[in-house]
């Protein structure tokens, strides 16, 4: 298995635990000596809020690279995680589709700026995550053709396979045209409530369509993983004892031993 791992945390639907899953499986793995990059490229920024820096329109960010103002080393950023850096987002990130419309590769440009920068042995991150935009826009098509694989957060509600048939032919799609090594790492079970019968009703659902790759772990409701996002820090450092931050220790360690099992069958 490659040392450089980039993956994309992907779910058109918002509110599913996309931002939470890449701000807490990035720090747990920081916290486990690992070299670890967040890529944010969510307009919305709240990746870079969460990890408690600005996403004001003055600061570079990932839309200053893809536009070619700048390399990714001149907008990584250090967060109060040691190993944990980010490059940021703001609401900037949204013109970018217009303003590429007549690039013939636009798609690839998230891709080639990855493979430049770790081109420079000096940049040993071990893990790049991408934090995608809730929706199939060309930002995600540009976070799924850069990606080696994917993470899938899926909330445990209500409609929650809803869309994900879409989201699936895409990445078909993206495969069979764009990017023939992109795969399906997991799918993460998020807000999960064992009280509501409709929770383990979708988890079940989830299991039997997606197999194996649905992981043992499940993300709970908690209350301390919606409160932290405003403190600007992950749950891990706000409450290290609570459900979430538990839940998200126990996800790192699974996630650490998938690699283990991928790297001995390779």
């Amino acid at each position: 298995m490659e040392k450089k791992q980039i993956i994309s945390v992907i779910n058109q639907k918002g509110g599913v635990g996309k931002t939470t899953t890449v701000i807490n499986l990035a720090t747990s793995l920081a916290l486990s000596n690992k070299k670890v990059l967040v890529i944010d490229l969510d307009p919305q920024g709240n990746a870079t809020t969460g990890l408690g820096l600005s996403n004001q329109e003055k600061d570079k960010t990932i839309y200053d690279v893809l536009n070619g103002k700048f390399n990714f080393n001149d907008v990584i950023k250090k967060t109060q995680i040691e190993n944990l850096n980010i490059i940021s987002s703001n609401v900037d990130l949204s013109g970018l589709e217009v303003e590429t419309a007549n690039e013939n590769r636009r798609a690839f440009l998230l891709k080639d700026k990855i493979k430049s920068f770790l081109e420079n042995e000096k940049n040993n991150y071990e893990y790049i995550f991408i934090d995608c935009p809730p929706s199939l826009s060309l930002l995600t098509i540009m976070a799924l053709v850069a990606a080696k694989s994917l993470i899938v957060p899926l909330q445990t509600e209500f409609f929650a396979l809803e869309g994900l048939s879409q989201l699936m032919k895409t990445v078909e799609r993206i495969k069979l045209k764009l990017n023939p090594d992109l795969n399906i790492r997991g799918v993460l079970l998020t807000m999960f409530d064992k009280r509501n019968k409709l929770s383990a009703e979708v988890e079940s659902e989830a299991r039997n369509f997606f197999n194996n790759k649905v992981y043992k772990t499940v993300i709970p409701r908690n209350v301390r993983l919606s409160e932290a996002p405003s403190h600007g820090i992950p749950v891990l450092v706000y409450d290290k004892l609570c459900a979430g931050s538990k839940s998200y220790i126990s996800f790192a360690e699974e996630f650490l031993k998938q690699e283990n099992v991928m790297e001995s069958a390779a």
